[in-house]
């Protein structure tokens, strides 16, 4: 999940799902309605929120099927930054900012070729700030449903699925209307964005003990309010992890260790603050992953080892995450 603070097609998800349970989505049709869908309207979260999904293969369509999650996220923006460094707390009016997030979806795969995914996230999140007009400190909770993602995705590369393409949308169905939040720190970015992917997952020694992952996704503002433009966004993240620990014949346990690159664009628009938004990251992530039956959980640690921030922003010094999975 983010570590840096920067300052509506519900109709076509649901013509979408219930093409899905009545099975009349064939991969084709998929595709056009995900790039018809796009220019008609980010994951454009402005603190970031997202690039996180990226795991073992556990979290890849490797077969043809079912996959349903339940991820929760936590994080603490409480410390002003700016540049490559800490900056006083007076350069910054907002404080602090504590967020849950909660993600619910599904990954399905027709064939060894194409898949789709749907996220749909809640966020619960305090905001703590100064007030413009009298400078004394204000706090404000709200939760609300954030901006559902729909993701398709082409695996026909290879036999073995390994690597992928992604594309997809993140539709502007999250709330960006609360008075009492900053465009970019609203639970929705008032934005539709077009998602761009690829993976490609390996292995790195020669009994398959020790794999690998790599990953890259870039999201693009497609259409947004007048007064707020979210910037773009690409991040590309790579991965190692030990798949020998087997406690029994249906419990594995794999310890990961993942990096990932962040870039940021700087916000637009009356409402964008371009001064104040748009930074580059570099994070590690330690984390562990255990497999029991169909049943995976994945919890890692995010921990950052360079930010640049332009102007002033808030950033946590760790974020947390846990994801349940099970496959059919």
């Amino acid at each position: 999940m983010p570590v840096v603070s920067l300052r509506a097609p519900r109709l076509a998800l649901a013509h979408l799902l219930k093409a899905l349970r009545l099975g009349r989505v064939t991969p084709g049709g998929l595709l056009a309605l995900l790039l018809g869908l796009a220019p008609g309207a980010s994951f454009a979260c402005a603190c970031g929120c997202g690039v996180f999904d990226v795991g073992t293969e556990s979290m890849f369509s490797l077969h043809a099927g079912w996959m349903y999650f339940l991820e929760y996220d936590y994080l603490d923006q409480n410390k002003n930054w700016s540049g490559t460094s800490s900056a006083p707390a007076g350069a910054n009016p907002d404080k602090r900012i504590r967020t849950s997030f909660v993600n619910a979806g599904f990954k399905y795969q027709w064939d060894r070729s194409w898949g789709v995914s749907v996220e749909v996230p809640y966020w619960q999140r305090r905001f703590d700030t100064t007030d413009a007009d009298t400078g004394t400190s204000v706090g404000f909770s709200h939760g609300a449903v954030g901006d559902i993602r729909i993701k398709g995705a082409y695996t026909g590369f290879s036999p073995d699925m390994s690597t992928g393409v992604t594309f997809g949308v993140k539709l502007a169905t999250g709330d960006s209307a609360y008075a009492n939040f900053d465009p970019d720190t609203s639970i929705g970015s008032g934005s539709t964005d077009l998602l761009l992917g690829a993976y490609h997952l390996g292995s790195l020694t020669a009994d398959n003990q020790w794999r690998y992952f790599v990953q890259t996704q870039w999201d693009k503002p497609v259409a947004h309010k007048a007064a707020y433009s979210p910037g773009q966004e690409l991040v590309v993240a790579a991965g190692a992890y030990y798949e020998g620990w087997q406690v029994s014949p249906s419990v594995k346990i794999a310890p990961v260790l993942q990096v990932s690159a962040t870039y940021r664009g700087h916000d637009g628009g009356p409402s964008g603050h371009p001064e104040d938004s748009g930074y580059t990251r570099l994070l590690a992530t330690p984390g562990i992953e255990v497999d029991v039956g169909r049943v995976t959980a994945f919890v890692d640690l995010g921990l950052p080892v360079f930010v640049n921030a332009s102007g002033n922003q808030l950033v946590s010094s760790q974020f947390w995450r846990l994801n349940l999975s099970y496959h059919l």
